[in-house]
């Protein structure tokens, strides 16, 4: 795609909205107030507001290879802590899909530089969950396991954060751990137990 065609699609996106709302632009001006934060890969066959079906304003999104939320990493905590703290988001939803090029990466044994100590992240999460990878023959499948076991503890991770605990405590805020599916384009729902998981480590990590 030239550059050139971009702009000229940015026209025609603003005439579109102007022609429904001719006051959309003002009402977008004035602030948001997204009530989810969506943490996803920055593949860019996924876009995470057009595989929800929402609009600007409706979600806060961070992107990055493979949909890692990362301690030491202050751009993804500086996400968090802005979407929980400053715009009260309710619900985190972190997404992974299938086919994903980064935790397959992780898995072949090669150098990759600065993408490293990145993907290293993602061998650690092959090493918690050892047992059962090693049990799937298709190595197809073993990947498919690997991205909903990537997902589910990126949103351990997100739990461990001061902020999300805090926020848990004080109104509710749901983390949710999703996959989407690029064959079919459908969004699965992990529907993760982070109670049960949590259940006999949260000691460690509780910071009241």
């Amino acid at each position: 795609m030239k550059i050139s065609q971009i702009f000229k699609n940015n026209e025609s996106w603003i005439q579109s909205k102007l022609e429904m709302d001719s006051k959309y632009f003002d009402k977008l001006s004035t602030g948001q107030n997204p009530e989810i934060l969506y943490v996803g890969c920055s593949d860019s066959r996924v876009t995470a507001e057009e595989l929800m079906g929402v609009q600007p304003g409706d979600v806060f999104v961070h992107r990055n290879i493979a949909n890692m939320v990362i301690g030491l990493d202050l751009n993804s905590m500086s996400v968090i802590d802005y979407a929980v703290g400053n715009l009260k988001v309710n619900h985190i939803v972190i997404c992974g899909h299938y086919g994903c090029g980064g935790i397959k990466a992780a898995m072949e044994p090669q150098d990759l530089g600065i993408l490293n100590p990145w993907l290293r992240n993602i061998r650690d999460v092959y090493r918690i969950h050892h047992d059962e990878l090693e049990q799937i023959k298709d190595d197809s499948k073993k990947y498919e396991r690997l991205v909903e076991l990537n997902v589910q503890e990126q949103c351990i991770n997100v739990i461990k954060t001061a902020v999300v605990q805090k926020a848990i405590k004080s109104r509710d805020l749901k983390v949710h751990g999703w996959v989407f599916d690029m064959k079919t384009g459908k969004l699965v729902d992990l529907k993760v137990n982070f109670k049960e998981i949590l259940s006999n480590i949260m000691e460690i990590y509780r910071l009241d």
